[in-house]
């Protein structure tokens, strides 16, 4: 696992910025997986920029996200649908057919996520997985006591996560308690995967993530096993790091090694 440490938030959405563009200058036709949450916004915002100011295309790209609201219809304003027109899709060249999200209103639910499931394989694959952390460690909405070999599926949420979640939602408005998400298992299967963590709020429990135990109860520590897997962090989300300064001598010193994992 290779720990990239920003000084700022700004920093962290610059450098995932990075790796994206280098994977679509690479391969035209990249098969991207996206996040939502507050997490990714500077990273969408840079994308976005350098679509408009330097010409990045996405034209063949296509994208899956990880999950979904169960019960939101796509034109609920706080619909995982909506989130990503709003903060992306409407802003670059990916077209609309190479979209796919998890649907939150489907008759057939089991149908429906092993369709999602099957369209990914018949991709080739995810070759860049983007990830945020929950407070409880979990990664989509896979949950503590997730199998790390799950696949997409409904999954009843968290206390802990309905209680993050309800700063999107009005007063008064009811916050899921049920999501459509990607499981480990599918997320594990990406070609790579670049996890991002901001804020003194993350900090406990990205330390748990990647220096504590390979537990279902911290879903996003199964990105130890990964053999592509990427962390950056700021400097308040890396502050409980117990060997940051072996991940900061890494970065250092191994820029003509050919990179870490």
């Amino acid at each position: 696992m290779r720990i990239i440490i920003e000084k700022d938030y700004a920093g962290v959405s610059r450098r995932a910025a990075d790796f994206v563009e280098a994977l679509l200058r690479r391969k035209p036709n990249a098969v991207l997986g996206l996040a939502t949450g507050s997490t990714p916004l500077g990273l969408y915002r840079e994308l976005i920029r350098r679509h408009k100011d330097e010409g990045l295309d996405f034209s063949g790209v296509t994208t899956f996200n990880l999950d979904e609201y169960y019960g939101l219809a796509p034109d609920h304003p706080q619909s995982y649908h909506h989130f990503m027109r709003v903060n992306l899709f409407d802003h670059i060249n990916v077209p609309g057919d190479n979209i796919n999200i998890p649907s939150g209103t489907a008759k057939n639910i089991a149908k429906s996520c092993d369709d999602y499931e099957r369209k990914i394989r018949e991709f080739g694959g995810i070759d860049l997985q983007i990830l945020g952390i929950g407070s409880d460690g979990h990664i989509a909405f896979n949950e503590p006591g997730s199998s790390l070999a799950s696949r997409t599926r409904p999954k009843t949420l968290a206390p802990e996560t309905i209680r993050d979640n309800a700063r999107f939602f009005g007063e008064g408005e009811e916050v899921p308690k049920f999501a459509i998400t990607m499981g480990v298992g599918t997320i594990l299967e990406s070609a790579a995967c670049l996890l991002l963590a901001t804020g003194k709020g993350k900090a406990r429990i990205l330390a748990e993530a990647v220096e504590g135990p390979v537990t279902s109860q911290v879903t996003a520590s199964a990105l130890q096993l990964h053999p592509h897997a990427i962390v950056i962090a700021d400097d308040e989300a890396a502050s409980c790091l117990k060997r940051r300064a072996y991940y900061e001598h890494v970065e250092r010193v191994s820029s003509g090694f050919g990179g870490e994992s």
